[in-house]
C-alpha cells in the first residue's frame, strides 16, 4: 500500500510540473507586447526655384526609316547649334530620347494596314539655372526647327537644405501630435519606437504650347517661374503607457 502511495505522489509531482496543465493553469503575459500610438504628420516648404528642365526636340516624317532619321538629323542639329551658340555657357544639353517608328495607314472599310511611313523623334533635355533666359531659349530652339517642346520643369540645383527642413518641421508636428493623442487618452508617452519619412520634391510642370511660341514673333515668350514646394511626411510609432 505505501509502494502505491508513493507512485501517485511521483505522479502528481509530474502533473503539476507540466506547463498548463492542472487547475486553473494560465499563460504567464508577453511581456514583450507593448501598446502603441502610430501617428503622422507633414510639412510643406515653398520655395522659388533656381533651375529649370526644358524637354525640346524635333519630329520627322519621311517614305523610309533612313530619309526620316536623316532629316531628323539635320534639322536637330540646327537646333543645338543655335542653343549652343546663344546659350552654351549657361545650359547643359543632352539626349532625353530618340524613337524611329513605322506609321500605318487603315482602310476604312477593314482589311490589312498599308506602310505610310516612319517618324523619328529625337527629344533633348535642356537645363539651365538663368531662368531670366527661359523665353528666349523656347524661342530660339522654336524658330532653329524644333517642332517639339513637350515640358518645363523648375527644380532645385540642390534639394537636402530645404528637404531637411521639411523633416524637421513634419518631425516637430507629429511628436506634438503624439503628445496630444497620449494626453487625451490618459496615457504618457515611453519613447520613440519607429521613424518613418517619405515625401519629396514637387516640381511645377510648366507647358509651353508651339502655335504660341511661334506666333510669338519677335516677342520672347512670357515664362514666369512662381515657387516649388518640398513636401514631407513623417510617422512615429510610439510606446505609450498608464
Amino acid at each position: 500500500m505505501k509502494k502505491l502511495v508513493t507512485i501517485c505522489w511521483f505522479a502528481a509531482l509530474i502533473v503539476a510540473a507540466l506547463p498548463g496543465v492542472g487547475t486553473g493553469a494560465q499563460e504567464p503575459p508577453d511581456r514583450s507586447v507593448r501598446p502603441t500610438i502610430r501617428v503622422t504628420a507633414d510639412a510643406t516648404i515653398p520655395v522659388k526655384p533656381d533651375q529649370a528642365i526644358l524637354l525640346v526636340g524635333v519630329v520627322t516624317q519621311a517614305a523610309t526609316a533612313q530619309a526620316a532619321a536623316a532629316n531628323n538629323a539635320t534639322q536637330l542639329d540646327v537646333v543645338l547649334t543655335e542653343l549652343k551658340k546663344q546659350f552654351g555657357g549657361t545650359t547643359d544639353v543632352k539626349t532625353a530620347s530618340y524613337s524611329l517608328s513605322p506609321n500605318y495607314r487603315y482602310p476604312r472599310e477593314g482589311g490589312q494596314p498599308t506602310l505610310a511611313g516612319y517618324t523619328a523623334t529625337n527629344i533633348v533635355e535642356v537645363k539651365t539655372g538663368d531662368l531670366k533666359q527661359l523665353g528666349k531659349i523656347i524661342d530660339v530652339a522654336s524658330q532653329s526647327g524644333a517642332n517639339n517642346i513637350q515640358s518645363l520643369r523648375f527644380t532645385l540645383k540642390d534639394e537636402q537644405p530645404v528637404r531637411t527642413r521639411a523633416l524637421a518641421e513634419a518631425s516637430v508636428r507629429a511628436r506634438a501630435k503624439a503628445e496630444v493623442l497620449a494626453s487625451a487618452l490618459g496615457l504618457k508617452v515611453v519613447r520613440i519606437l519607429r521613424v518613418e519619412e517619405g515625401g519629396g520634391f514637387e516640381p511645377r510642370p510648366y507647358v509651353q504650347g508651339m502655335a504660341e511660341a511661334r506666333l510669338a514673333g519677335t516677342a520672347t515668350t512670357p515664362v514666369e517661374t512662381g515657387t516649388i514646394e518640398m513636401r514631407a511626411t513623417v510617422v512615429l510609432t510610439i510606446e505609450v503607457a498608464q
